[in-house]
């Protein structure tokens, strides 16, 4: 039992996203949790999941998740909306009751931080078509009595991240098209809906003015992986002096543009980016 456990504390945690966006997590995680190991998969063979029917964003979230399990992880972070939205119930039915490894979602630790931040009651929501369609955050926010949500889907938000384009004219002049009826209606806090939308803060952040409180989920769901490894305690033994983690990156597209990419918005720890095939046949 002891070997198992050491075992245990010592896998890396999954993190999945359909491409960069989960990139923001993964960098809070690793600044939360400095000696934990990840393994991060992006689906950019499938990207973006957006404008994807609910049905094929389920399939295809369970297929990477399979393959994250597969390796052995201690713990799978769904670092995405959309797939969040499209999958969390089968996933923990999955994962979490059926072989006993946490799932962590990105939608409720948002939720509650926007609770928290909003000042006059108005939260707007913005996210891919998907993530809006499936009113996942209208449900999350359901209780909380007195508070006004506003939603608007922004699709070609994560087009631009994936092609790496987060600031010029073209970006915020859509930007401002999609954000301008939330700023309008009075909205005082914003959730970035889509984990890709942090990369773009600074063109939301001009648009929506110094008044309007922008909540990522980034922070908020490394705080609840923190929790969750302490609660089952699955922390990562203290490394020995001279070595620390190493992370592994994988892709289920052939694309150089993504190890690119995600060194230009991760950092260093991006080493190399090994090609994975998940996708069941979904073109």
């Amino acid at each position: 039992m002891r070997n198992k456990v050491e075992y245990m504390n010592n896998a890396p945690i999954g993190i999945f996203d359909s491409g960069l966006g989960g990139l923001t997590v993964a960098r809070a995680v690793i600044d939360k949790l400095p000696d934990e190991e990840i393994v991060y998969l992006g689906d950019t063979e499938h990207t973006p999941y957006g404008p994807r029917a609910i049905a094929q964003v389920r399939s295809l979230t369970l297929s990477a998740l399979d393959e994250l399990a597969s390796r052995g992880v201690k713990a799978l972070v769904i670092a995405c909306n959309t797939a969040t939205a499209a999958a969390l119930a089968d996933a923990r039915e999955r994962y979490w009751i059926d072989a006993g490894i946490p799932v962590i979602e990105v939608i409720t630790p948002a939720a509650r931080q926007s609770v928290i931040a909003t000042r006059n009651q108005h939260v707007g929501v913005i996210g891919t078509k998907a993530t809006i369609q499936s009113e996942a955050y209208l449900r999350a926010l359901a209780a909380v009595p007195g508070l006004t949500v506003s939603q608007q889907a922004c699709p070609a938000f994560v087009d631009f991240v994936e092609a790496g384009v987060t600031t010029g004219e073209e970006i915020e002049a859509v930007a401002r098209e999609y954000l301008t009826p939330l700023k309008e209606a009075g909205v005082d806090t914003l959730i970035l809906g889509c984990t890709h939308y942090p990369l773009l803060t600074g063109v939301i952040g001009r648009i929506m003015g110094e008044g309007v409180t922008l909540v990522t989920s980034s922070e908020a769901t490394a705080n609840v992986t923190y929790n969750e490894l302490v609660d089952r305690g699955l922390l990562h033994d203290p490394w020995p002096a001279g070595e620390g983690p190493q992370h592994q990156f994988l892709a289920t597209g052939a694309s150089d543009a993504f190890p690119r990419l995600a060194r230009r918005f991760l950092g260093p720890e991006v080493g190399s980016v090994a090609r994975v095939d998940t996708g069941g046949g979904i073109a």
